[in-house]
């Protein structure tokens, strides 16, 4: 088996955790928009 890159792999690791990071912030921001939506809608109406 061919050696591996432990640097590379490093590196698409660390690049890896800031997508998975950056979409876990963005879907967690859209569900927090819903659930205030759904709340001020059962309390104003």
């Amino acid at each position: 088996m061919p050696r591996q890159d432990f640097e590379a792999l490093d590196d698409a690791e660390g690049s890896a955790r800031t997508v998975t990071y950056g979409v876990g912030l963005v879907a967690g921001a859209i569900a927090l928009i819903i659930v205030c939506l759904l709340c001020a809608r059962l309390v104003f109406y």
